[in-house]
């Protein structure tokens, strides 16, 4: 616990039986449960696991068996319609077993999945154990040991004492950034980071392909956990769901740990056209949901206008290409045309932008 706030940290883990007993064995006192999601692993990372929880024993920390009872009332209903949503929601994870034999006392949690589902998958089912159980902070560590224990801490005080819904390390404004990380993943975690910031209305972010975060109970209780991406574009996916829910959000400086012992999984430049897809998608709902459905904002129209401005520019840019093409005289109506229609767009675009960067500022802390 940190000042009598019960902390977990969920580890997926996929074939990492040489890796997964230096991230148990570091985990630091304050961590009430380690929450190892085995995505349905090919090598002995389950047996290794469950080697650690005969070593473990019992934590002095006991949680109370999932699920609480709602007591009801005439004024309670919106209480029991969530809880039984909590009871009915696991059907939409990956089929999975939690392998403890008394799993509400071990402090190691090992939940396997019955088929391989993705690090976001395996993640999610980790959240939703956390949130079940009422965790009031849930960090995330990657089964590789390629995060340091130590900036732990760091990571959950800000959802421990300052009621921060969500808490993300960042590498990138660490002064080894340029000359640690590979390029080709500096160069790809740099690009996604700017998609990431327009589609996720967190402007202020980088480094958003880390999986070094920590998370409230709270803001497990007001976002989709099931329905987070599957595979490497979670991290992105997570920041418009919150975003879309007003999710306070902090940065921590963290450094970037590689080569100690195990290659990341990720290979960038795959990553990048998929991810951008996801973010395009997730830019779009989250336009529709949170300034429009929810709470109407003229940035909706800005950003609206610019996209028909543009689309109405494109059979005028198709005509004067043309004409360059044929080396004939362009002629002035398609220009003007095309000149207004782009300029007009760009300017709707960019001040949609600004009103939507000042809009969010109040979610930083």
């Amino acid at each position: 616990m940190i000042d009598g706030k019960k902390v977990a940290v969920v580890v997926p883990a996929y074939n990492e039986e040489t890796q997964i007993g230096m991230v148990i064995e570091s985990m630091p006192d304050y961590v009430d449960r380690i929450v190892i999601v085995n995505d349905k692993s090919k090598d002995k990372t389950e047996e290794v696991i469950l080697e650690y929880i005969k070593k473990d024993g019992k934590s002095p920390i006991s949680l109370k068996p999932f699920p609480t009872p709602v007591v009801k009332n005439i004024y309670n209903e919106a209480e029991q319609v969530v809880r039984q949503i909590e009871l009915e929601e696991i059907k939409y994870y990956v089929p999975s077993e939690i392998k403890n034999e008394d799993p509400d006392n071990s402090r190691i949690i090992l939940i396997s999945h019955l088929e391989n589902g993705g690090v976001g998958a395996a993640i999610s089912r980790g959240y939703k154990w956390c949130k079940d159980h009422e965790i009031d902070c849930t960090a995330v560590m990657a089964g590789d040991g390629q995060m340091d224990p130590a900036e732990l801490f760091g990571i959950c005080a800000p959802v421990v004492h300052d009621n921060v819904d969500y808490v993300k390390g960042n590498r990138l404004i660490h002064p080894s950034a340029k000359y640690v990380i590979p390029k080709t993943r500096l160069f790809g975690n740099s690009v996604l980071s700017i998609l990431t910031k327009m589609a996720s209305g967190y402007w202020r972010i980088s480094d958003t392909q880390t999986g070094y975060t920590a998370i409230s109970l709270s803001a497990l209780r007001k976002i989709k956990i099931h329905d987070i991406y599957k595979s490497y574009g979670m991290p992105n996916d997570t920041l418009i769901k919150l975003n879309i829910n007003h999710c306070t959000i902090k940065e921590i400086e963290i450094k970037p740990i590689y080569k100690v012992g195990e290659q990341s999984k990720m290979k960038i430049m795959k990553v990048i056209p998929t991810v951008s897809m996801l973010l395009l998608k997730g830019f779009f709902k989250r336009l529709w949901i949170k300034y429009f459905v929810r709470d109407f904002h003229p940035l909706f129209l800005f950003y609206l206008s610019s996209f028909i401005l543009g689309l109405a520019s494109l059979p005028y840019l198709f005509k004067i290409l043309k004409f360059v093409y044929n080396d004939v005289t362009i002629n002035t109506q398609p220009l003007l045309a095309f000149l207004f229609l782009s300029i007009s767009g760009l300017q709707a675009f960019i001040f949609a932008m600004w009103m939507d960067i000042q809009d969010n500022e109040r979610l930083y802390k």
